[in-house]
């Protein structure tokens, strides 16, 4: 297998230094990723380092996944405005656990293999250099004129923001990671998102000045949505790999919900679908867009990649019940249908409210369905809210006692694609 060629077919390739292809091709190679342990969980941004990993392994080479405990400290200004908070490091350590986890997941560590996954924490270098050292071993290698050049370092100094000596080191430091991990790990590879291209040549050139060592790259491209929207986001914030943070109906539905622009660029990139399976799907969806076949197929790949079979089959079911079944009539949901819906919304509501009765616009914000009672109003005004399947047209409705499903829940839905179960408490 050409992981070169497989990965340009599917688009995941933006820039590539001379050699790599033919390094690839030469032997077994060792090639890394860092991970920035700035949330206990990664979220779908990082779904696509993940998987430049997998291929990797897929392809018989050998993979080794990096997370930034040390860099992590510091904060990486590619892509940033301005500079982020420091983590404190019961936070960090809090982090870096829970990435290393999910990490886990989707690499093949049996050491039996000759390419066995491995994990890798750059705080294990570096809390044993000093800064002397630093200055000393690595600093006086690479020039300032160097670094200025790096676009990541011009557009912040160039801001209004400007650029703290902490974030200018580093790159850097992310040199010294490739050139540690080339010494001790015959990691001759570095792989990232396109941002990262700067970081990661320094590091190569690190490697041929203070070692006369010949190291390769390549990065993929930053995933953007057509709309002009931030990949990733939802009106409810991130979408996480974590469950307990994004559940696996959410999570599906995220890919359920892309548009077929950028459905066409997803089905390659987040899934492991061959190209005759992808034309050949790419082919049905275009002569009958309103199947949604692309949209479905991508969402059930990717839930069950990241969450495994039995949540997308859950996934499946709640879809089933809130989303088929929504012209059907509300009794048609029963009560363990109800209970069952894993992944919506749940809110609790004071039971005595609804004894007297409480106006819709107060009800919805009350449970935090809207943030505010304005965009409440605005809401219900345009005829984007349902109570129990019954789309709400005035705004004098009263919900009340009477609204209540087997005396205890009210199935709300905002706009056309968020489900929210309020029970009576």
């Amino acid at each position: 297998m050409n992981l070169i060629e497989e990965l340009k077919w599917r688009g995941m390739i933006a820039d590539i230094m001379p050699g790599t292809e033919e390094q690839l091709q030469k032997e077994m190679t060792t090639a890394y990723i860092g991970f920035d342990p700035t949330a206990d969980s990664l979220h779908i941004g990082s779904l696509v380092p993940i998987l430049l990993l997998m291929h990797l392994q897929k392809a018989g080479h050998k993979p080794i996944a990096l997370v930034g405990g040390a860099t992590g400290m510091i904060g990486d200004p590619s892509g940033k405005s301005q500079e982020r908070n420091l983590l404190d490091n019961d936070t960090l350590q809090k982090n870096i656990a829970g990435v290393k986890g999910q990490l886990e997941r989707f690499l093949d560590f049996n050491p039996a293999l000759p390419n066995s996954a491995e994990m890798a924490n750059n705080y294990d270098w570096f809390q044993k250099i000093g800064f002397i050292d630093f200055l000393r071993d690595v600093g006086k290698h690479i020039t300032v004129n160097y670094m200025m050049a790096k676009d990541s370092v011009r557009k912040r100094i160039e801001g209004e923001v400007g650029l703290s000596y902490t974030e200018f080191a580093y790159q850097l430091m992310q040199g010294y990671d490739f050139l540690w991990l080339y010494e001790h790990k015959n990691c001759k590879l570095q792989m990232g998102g396109s941002d990262q291209w700067g970081n990661i040549t320094t590091g190569t050139e690190l490697i041929r000045r203070k070692v006369g060592g010949e190291a390769f790259a390549f990065t993929c491209p930053l995933i953007t949505k057509a709309d002009g929207g931030k990949f990733g986001k939802t009106e409810q914030g991130n979408v996480w790999l974590d469950a307990e943070r994004t559940t696996p109906y959410q999570f599906y539905q995220f890919w359920l919900n892309a548009g077929d622009e950028d459905a066409t660029k997803w089905i390659k990139i987040f899934t492991f679908l061959d190209q005759p399976t992808v034309v050949t799907l790419l082919d049905a969806h275009a002569a009958d867009p309103g199947k949604r076949l692309l949209q479905k197929k991508l969402a059930e790949e990717v839930t069950r990649l990241v969450h495994g079979e039995a949540a997308l089959q859950t996934a499946l079911e709640t879809t089933e019940k809130l989303f088929s079944r929504a012209t059907a009539s509300i009794e048609e949901l029963s009560e363990s249908d109800l209970e069952q819906m894993e992944g919506i919304v749940q809110v609790d509501f004071d039971r005595a409210q609804l004894a007297s009765g409480v106006d819709i616009v107060s009800f919805l914000a009350a449970t935090n369905i809207f943030p505010s009672k304005g965009e409440a109003r605005k809401m219900v005004q345009g005829g984007g809210v349902s109570i129990n399947r019954e789309k709400i047209v005035a705004l004098d409705v009263l919900v009340n006692v009477q609204h209540l499903l087997y005396d205890k829940y009210i199935l709300v839905q905002k706009g056309k694609k968020q489900y929210f179960l309020v029970k009576a408490v």
